[in-house]
């Protein structure tokens, strides 16, 4: 989902020139904009987000600061995955360069072999190959335990950044419940962004 950050404080018109009843009505209007968008969650995350919650987010969206950093924070985990996944390719292309390089030697070698070492050659082929595939396996394996920190950390980064921004739902956490449910916050944040974006 491709969503336009928004970037201009006045789209939210009033609400920096310190009018209470400006302030009080667009509190209001995201608190209402957010019940008709909790509705769209499963009914086990509906029951989690109690009014008082709602109204906290709302409270933390009224000047638009909070969709800049959820967008900024999209932005730079896109940007990691992408390179990861970049990494990923680059090792995986190295390693079947690699492989096809030494199956050519090994074919040179086959053709240039005398019949009487022929069957020692293969053997020391197939084991030379076999050790390239452990360790191409085991390279891989690294690479992905690497992938998965890196992506732990980034959440966890996250986390940290909307809490300290006020975001309510927002803490360090591992819990799996925990992590739903602040999945299910940000695609709340993001599906009203998108809804005042075309306002």
């Amino acid at each position: 989902m491709f969503i336009h950050a928004v970037k201009e404080m006045d789209v939210y018109p009033g609400v920096t020139d310190g009018d209470p009843a400006n302030h009080q009505e667009r509190h209001y209007y995201l608190l209402s904009e957010l019940q008709t968008l909790v509705k769209d969650l499963p009914s086990s995350f509906q029951q989690r987000l109690s009014y008082s919650t709602l109204g906290d987010l709302a409270l933390a969206l009224i000047d638009g600061t909070v969709y800049e950093i959820v967008q900024g924070l999209l932005d730079i985990q896109h940007l990691t995955e992408k390179n990861l996944y970049t990494q990923r390719q680059k090792l995986h292309s190295e390693r079947q360069a690699f492989k096809q390089d030494l199956l050519r030697k090994h074919k040179d070698a086959l053709q240039t072999c005398k019949s009487h070492n022929l069957t020692l050659l293969k053997s020391n082929q197939q084991a030379e190959l076999e050790a390239l595939e452990i360790r191409v396996r085991e390279e891989q394996r690294v690479m992905d335990k690497k992938i998965v920190a890196e992506m732990d950390q980034k959440v966890i980064d996250q986390q940290n950044t909307l809490e300290k921004a006020g975001v309510p739902g927002f803490f360090i956490t591992t819990n799996p419940q925990e992590l739903t449910m602040q999945m299910n916050l940000l695609e709340l944040i993001l599906k009203l962004q998108q809804k005042e974006s075309q306002y």
